[in-house]
């Protein structure tokens, strides 16, 4: 047998195949992949967009506010993954039904694709500036490809491999960020950061810089479940991922808006989300932190999306390895797209139009409707399962989803709300799902099974007891 067939064996005998698994890692290791995941270059750069169109100090404390926000929704939805042993997506099946999930789930892939493309993108600008200064060679399309290329390596190695990888890339990481603001902080004291002037004309208030935080956090959501389920309780989930989250995410943005900064402060000219300008500020430690960075996080989005891809539905029977094969040879070829960086920003908020809305419905049909408990007809596409709701899909929880995309982008872009887009879009989605799946007698008159009835198989993929979930196969 070659090593390509015994790598293929291995992985889909075990976390990587479709269907639940049982998790048996505890909270210092699921805390420390999701410390590593998000000490990302695009987080870090996010945190160069708020300065000057907001204070320094505002800055700070809607990085805090809008990573705590975010935090619940990410863990929430991790939870799921933690009690039922399934990824994000395949968890949409219980609000969305058996093929109406592949709404989501295929709004998942595009998602988690652009997500990798942008990376591997700033990883290849990064390194082509260092390669550049120091040979004068450029060609930033191509270090991205190879970047791209070694993360699809590290992702082949599935959640094992993340597992082991990621605690030692996010020590390394947090060892150079502390010699940058140990850099910036001897250079400037706090009061001077705090006293760079506020540019209104660039249209920026408090609630549009938590809204940015937050769509940070929602984009990472999509990847909770698949992270989480491999925890071994609900409380090594929710702790691990609630703390390595949260930590990752102010460090990053905090060293972003630190960085940029400086620039700012040294009257050097500041473009914001361009590596280049703060890498050539403090030099090769922050450009291995970006480039460590996206191998860390890029590895799980990548990952990510296979995982999706191979969950979306159990008939296709598709096996990890080639499809992590198929769509590492996708990544590869558009992260060489460099236009998209570009339109970062307008992607950030493209993300959260499509997936509060649908974290809203996943977490109120859940934890209220179903009462944390999805049965095991949720792996199988049957007209009998209470997931099947009409044809396949449940009409109310898309019609939401459609509402509560639309307000999110009035929201942001149309009649852009004093107290941003997110926060209105999830409790609007959130109260309309539940009050259209409980009220106006509209379940059953839909064809839809009413939540309230006993889950007909009386088989759970997950126990009452948090701390004891009960899988398929266990």
């Amino acid at each position: 047998m070659t090593s390509t067939n015994t790598m293929a064996v291995n992985l889909d005998g075990h976390d990587e195949s479709a269907g639940p698994v049982r998790g048996t890692q505890g909270v210092l290791r699921i805390g420390m992949i999701w410390l590593a995941a998000n000490l990302v270059v695009t987080t870090l750069l996010t945190g160069t967009l708020f300065v000057p169109s907001v204070s320094f100090a505002t800055a700070t404390t809607m990085i805090v506010i809008g990573t705590v926000i975010g935090a619940v929704v990410l863990t929430l939805v991790g939870n799921m993954g933690t009690r039922t042993g399934l990824p994000t997506m395949a968890l949409t099946r219980g609000s969305f039904g058996i093929r109406g999930s592949l709404l989501p789930a295929g709004a998942n892939l595009i998602v988690l694709m652009g997500w990798s493309w942008v990376q591997a993108m700033l990883a290849g600008v990064t390194v082509n500036y260092l390669v550049h200064e120091a040979t004068g060679f450029s060609n930033p399309a191509l270090f991205s490809a190879i970047c791209q290329g070694i993360v699809v390596v590290l992702a082949i190695f599935g959640h094992t491999g993340i597992s082991r990888v990621e605690p030692w890339l996010a020590l390394l990481i947090l060892i150079v960020m502390a010699t940058v603001f140990i850099a910036a902080f001897t250079a400037f004291s706090p009061a001077e950061f705090g006293a760079i002037p506020v540019d209104s004309t660039l249209g920026g208030t408090p609630f549009i810089t938590l809204d940015m935080v937050i769509a940070t956090a929602i984009s990472w959501t999509v990847l909770s479940a698949d992270m989480n389920r491999h925890a071994k309780s609900s409380a090594a989930g929710i702790i691990g991922s609630g703390i390595g989250y949260t930590l990752s995410t102010t460090i990053s943005m905090f060293l972003g808006l630190v960085a940029f900064s400086v620039v700012i402060l040294r009257g050097n000219e500041a473009i914001p989300f361009d590596p280049a300008v703060i890498v050539g500020e403090f030099g090769w430690p922050l450009g291995i932190v970006i480039f460590l960075s996206v191998m860390a996080t890029n590895t799980m989005v990548v990952f990510g999306m296979v995982t999706s891809v191979v969950n979306s539905q159990s008939r296709w029977h598709l096996k990890f390895l080639p499809t992590a094969l198929v769509l590492g040879v996708i990544s590869v070829i558009g992260s060489t797209f460099l236009g998209l960086l570009n339109q970062f920003t307008d992607f950030l908020f493209v993300i959260s139009a499509f997936f509060v809305p649908v974290f809203a419905i996943m977490i109120g049909d859940y934890y209220l409707l179903k009462r944390r408990g999805y049965s095991r007809q949720i792996l199988h596409e049957r007209k009998e399962s209470r997931y099947w709701y009409l044809g396949g899909v449940n009409v109310v929880a898309v019609l939401v989803w459609i509402i509560g995309a639309a307000m999110s982008y009035v929201l942001a872009y149309v009649a852009p709300s004093p107290v941003g887009a997110n926060i209105p879009a999830f409790a609007v989605s959130f109260v309309l799902y539940l009050g259209l799946m409980y009220g106006l007698g509209g379940v059953r008159s839909l064809g839809l099974r009413d939540p309230r009835d006993a889950d007909p198989t009386g088989h759970l993929l997950d126990g009452a007891d948090d701390t004891a979930a009960l899988r398929i196969g266990g």
